[in-house]
């Protein structure tokens, strides 16, 4: 293979970003094909280098770029399965986001420097990717982790998407350090900062601190990937416009860290205790999202709570010791989350509001926007593992990995023995995995049922219309845009359909006709017949939960009566008005519903064990400094003023002041030298 063409991958979404930053300005309507091309020709090159690899192939490429002494640290690329499928997810979605994003922010002021950063975005996670290298691979991720800052903050005038920013990127860095150290452990061990000497050092057993590296890398996974406990920032990050977390939430900086993990699986299954702990923190945060996910009334925050569970599946999947699972979840969830968040987007603009109580008294909400009702539909029942969509194949793998390893009999295809994973770890995913697949089909459900297809003869009339809190304005699509019987411009209607492709087929194609797992480890992804009937129907008691919930709250409305129905403040309109709401998620959570909303407290306890101490530090420092330390400088200042002034009035000029001064001295030493 000629090595230009990897090479290319990632450097033409950074020479994009470079190009639209310096002519975007000054030529405005170069910004949107500087955007799109670059990335369109890398997604292509990606499928270009997949397709001459091919299936079971591995490629390995590097030259030293610096002495250091010790580990050398290399320009190197390593191809494969891995890599080969999850560049051509990021080529696809970046690409859909970038032509979605053309209309979406075409009269934003700032669409260039945005473009930019999302093209540089995207070379960032393709380096991710294909690099060989640690360190290299470390310069990607952190490179992500400054343009999300960025990019979430794009609308910097509202407080919420400046909070946002600055929380993402703390939140990321506390997962980072650690996660610098556990580099230089394992570089340590291994002897090489080379991926695949450190896994050739990890299966020879040559790992001296195998449990503490894994866990100082999984602080870094957790920062990254949003697992428990640093999953705070993501709900929040979705005060960034709406490509922005499709691009997040599918294919770029929450799936590095499942992917890291799973490159370096011989590592993680040096230790079983480490992998006890991802089971235990994917656990967490799959119950633990799915039930905020139930009682949020934000579309994209719901959104961002499922991306934080089904992150929970992936890393479960990578406790189980089955990699090819959890890249293939990786996958399948990154089609049908972009999908789901790209046509969120357009019925945010249609509704211009986030609010699905807002959205439920629009009257013919669905009709003004019928591709993105119809693909979303499609994309919340893959999200819910129904059959034959993607999802359902993905989020069975994971099942059937965890139930081979709760037996002892782990699915790790040759990655390392199959007694490395303790049953402990089986068992937890296992029984997280399936209470999670119930209330993920529970909120799909409510979510699609609140925002389409609410009755509004039964709710108060005067629908809102409330501001659009990322563009602050209401978006209105040009006339030659859209379909003068939709709200649906026609460059953000075809990214969805693009999108769906893989949301349908891409779980039959490649679990059913063993194609994927020949492009992996081999092994097979066919659900068993007792994780698909499970799985499925757990979704189907989920969802008609939901539906049931929902047709009572709506038939309850009528009434009055309140134990159905809640309130939420109206947006638009003053800060009094309420409106009464048939949320079937205040029926299934019940007395949780109140804490699921807020993240059942998890912020308030950061900001009391964290914020809180360290603003008190900080104003004891801000004490020290102005009134202490400024204290003894302005005294000193002061006592020198003084000595001066005494000084200047003894200087008055005069002869016989000036003896008399002289004689009284003598005088005082003779009478002190006499006694």
């Amino acid at each position: 293979m000629n090595l230009a063409l990897p090479a290319l991958v990632p450097a033409l979404p950074a020479l994009g970003a470079a190009a639209t930053l310096a002519v975007g300005r000054k030529a405005p309507g170069l910004a949107r094909p500087l955007a799109v091309v670059p990335v369109a020709v890398s997604a292509v090159l990606a499928l270009v280098v997949a397709l001459q690899l091919g299936s079971g192939q591995t490629l390995d490429a590097a030259t030293r770029l610096t002495p250091t002494g010790g580990p050398d640290i290399s320009l190197a690329l390593h191809l494969d399965g891995f890599t080969s499928l999850i560049s051509v997810l990021v080529g696809l979605v970046a690409t859909c986001v970038q032509v979605y994003s053309t209309a979406y922010l075409k009269k934003d002021p700032r669409y260039p420097s945005y473009a930019a950063l999302v093209s540089l975005f995207t070379a960032a996670m393709f380096l991710v990717v294909y690099s060989g290298d640690l360190i290299v691979l470390l310069v990607g991720w952190e490179v992500m982790g400054v343009c999300s800052y960025f990019l979430i903050g794009h609308h910097w005038e509202g407080a919420d998407a400046r909070s946002a920013s600055l929380k993402a990127f703390l939140v990321t860095k506390l997962g980072d350090v650690p996660f610098l150290f556990g580099i230089f452990l394992l570089a340590s061990d291994a002897g090489s900062f080379r991926i695949s000497e450190v896994l050739a050092a990890a299966g020879e057993g040559r790992l001296g601190h195998p449990t503490l590296t894994a866990l100082l890398l999984l602080a870094g996974v957790a920062g990254k990937s949003a697992q428990f406990p640093l999953h705070t920032w993501l709900p929040d990050a979705m005060a960034g416009p709406t490509p922005v977390s499709a691009l997040i939430h599918a294919a770029t900086m929450v799936a590095a860290g499942i992917y890291l993990v799973a490159r370096l699986m011989p590592v993680f299954l040096q230790s079983g205790a480490a992998l006890v702990v991802l089971a235990v923190m994917a656990a967490v945060t799959m119950i633990g999202s799915a039930l905020c996910a139930l009682a949020q009334d934000d579309l994209k925050r719901v959104l961002a709570y499922s991306t934080v569970g089904q992150l929970g599946y992936m890393a479960g999947a990578l406790a189980a010791g089955d990699r090819e699972a959890a890249v293939f979840h990786l996958v399948s969830h990154g089609a049908f989350k972009a999908l789901l968040f790209l046509a969120a987007g357009v019925v945010i603009h249609a509704a211009h509001t986030n609010s699905l109580s807002a959205m439920s008294r629009i009257p013919g909400l669905r009709k003004r926007v019928p591709d993105a009702h119809l693909l979303m539909g499609v994309a919340l029942a893959a999200l819910a593992g129904l059959p034959p969509l993607s999802g359902f194949f993905s989020k069975e793998a994971v099942l059937t990995a965890a139930e081979h390893a709760a037996h002892g009999d782990a699915l790790t295809n040759g990655v390392g023995p199959a007694s490395a994973v303790p049953h402990a770890a089986g068992w937890i995913v296992l029984i997280s995995a399936a209470l999670t697949a119930l209330l993920t089909a529970a909120y799909a459900a409510r979510l699609f049922l609140l925002a389409f297809h609410s009755p509004s003869a039964a709710l108060p009339a005067a629908p809102v219309v409330a501001a659009d809190h990322e563009a602050g304005a209401p978006y209105s699509p040009e006339p030659d845009e859209a379909d003068p019987a939709t709200a649906e411009p026609h460059a953000m209607r075809w990214p969805l359909w693009v999108l769906a492709v893989p949301t349908v087929a891409f779980g039959m194609i490649g679990g059913a006709w063993d194609w994927l797992p020949s492009l992996l480890d081999g092994g097979s992804l066919r659900p068993t017949g007792v994780t698909g009937v499970t799985g499925t129907g757990l979704a189907l008691v989920g969802a008609l939960a939901a539906y049931g919930a929902w047709r009572a709250a709506t038939a309850r409305l009528g009434t009055g009566r309140p134990a159905a129905v809640g309130r939420v403040p109206e947006q638009g309109t003053a800060p009094a008005a309420e409106v009464i709401v048939a949320d079937p998620g205040r029926t299934l959570l019940g007395p949780l519903f109140g804490p699921a909303r807020h993240g059942f407290g998890v912020d308030r306890l950061y900001h009391a064990l964290f914020v809180r101490p360290v603003l008190a530090a900080a104003g004891l420092v801000r004490f020290l400094d102005r009134e202490v330390v400024e204290g003894y400088v302005q005294g000193s200042g002061i006592g020198a003023n003084l000595l001066g002034r005494a000084v200047r009035l003894a200087q008055t000029g005069n002869a016989q002041t000036y003896l008399s001064a002289l004689l009284a001295g003598v005088v005082l030493l003779a009478v002190l030298v006499a006694v």
